[in-house]
């Protein structure tokens, strides 16, 4: 196959890529600077400029690109560049499938399990609805960022993405080093479900997005048995051998993260219902499981 992938050097993107390759498959990288091999083509995702043509033969697309969550501090300025970079983003990529004359069978697109907001304690699936908060938000617009695709033809998959455990990328690169150094421990009161998937995990599931069929519209890539942030804590702290008793209070953390601190400090107790239904099997169902792939992948080679 054919498949063109937006956010190719990102953690997840790049891990897509490499297995992709490895099976023989072309990719196509979209890419905001200037092409450096002829595998790769230009866009910009903020001004929507991206060419029709370079998506024409691809069999699917894979759109990933976004501004990091993390990154930095949300401030009003870097709320906007969140929001736009997901929406303004994702509207050029439909729009350039949609306009082909043979465009490509599927459009996976990244969204995130942000869009559920705080669930508390209860259990959250692809037909829960939306939440409320920044991020529930700027996923809504996101996923309807994708309309033109579908309303083509295309088969759209909505990727609703959890917290990817990996030592080199999103909530985990921050948390090895504080755990290997004895000052991890749960946020807030730790009793908040955190919804995670090992990135080995991911990728397969993309893959699985890819090749499955009758996959269309929010699919859960989270593991299935999601865990509360203390059990996280205790977890990493047994894998690392390190004391993780001391928590991080909401307060400090309010004060260190601004804006991030409430997504950080609440609750989605996700399952990925349409992944499991279509028969797709997890290598690391349970946190320690995923820990302990994370600690494995030396070079986060992602390949199953």
């Amino acid at each position: 196959m054919r498949i063109a992938i937006t956010g190719s050097s990102g953690l997840i993107g790049s891990a897509l890529v490499r297995s992709l390759e490895a099976d023989g498959h072309r990719v196509t990288r979209l890419v905001r600077r200037a092409p450096r091999s002829a595998d790769e083509v230009r866009w910009d995702p903020m001004t929507g400029r991206l060419d029709p043509g370079a998506l024409a033969g691809c069999t699917a697309v894979v759109h990933l690109a976004g501004a990091g969550i993390g990154d930095h501090r949300w401030t009003a300025a870097y709320r906007r560049e969140i929001r736009d970079s997901r929406v303004l983003g994702t509207t050029a990529v439909a729009q350039a499938v949609a306009a082909l004359d043979a465009p490509p069978a599927v459009l996976v697109s990244a969204s995130a399990i942000g869009v559920y907001g705080d669930g508390g304690s209860g259990t959250l699936d692809e037909d829960s609805p939306p939440g409320e908060g920044f991020l529930a938000d700027v996923c809504q617009e996101w996923e309807a960022a994708t309309a033109p695709a579908a309303e083509a033809g295309v088969r759209t998959v909505l990727a609703r993405t959890g917290l990817v455990v990996s030592r080199h990328g999103g909530a985990w690169k921050r948390l090895f080093p504080l755990f290997k150094l004895g000052l991890g421990g749960p946020l807030g009161n730790g009793r908040q479900y955190w919804s995670f998937i090992a990135l080995r995990d991911h990728v397969a599931a993309l893959r699985h997005a890819l090749a499955t069929q009758t996959l269309t519209g929010p699919v859960n890539l989270t593991a299935p048995l999601p865990v509360t942030n203390r059990e996280v804590a205790r977890v990493m702290g047994r894998v690392l051998h390190r004391p993780a008793l001391l928590p991080a209070p909401a307060p400090a953390l309010r004060l260190a993260l601004g804006g991030m601190a409430a997504e950080v400090l609440a609750s989605q107790r996700v399952l990925p219902g349409r992944l499991l239904g279509s028969g797709f099997e997890f290598a690391h169902p349970d946190i320690e499981s995923a820990v302990r792939a994370a600690l494995a992948d030396e070079d986060h080679a992602s390949t199953r």
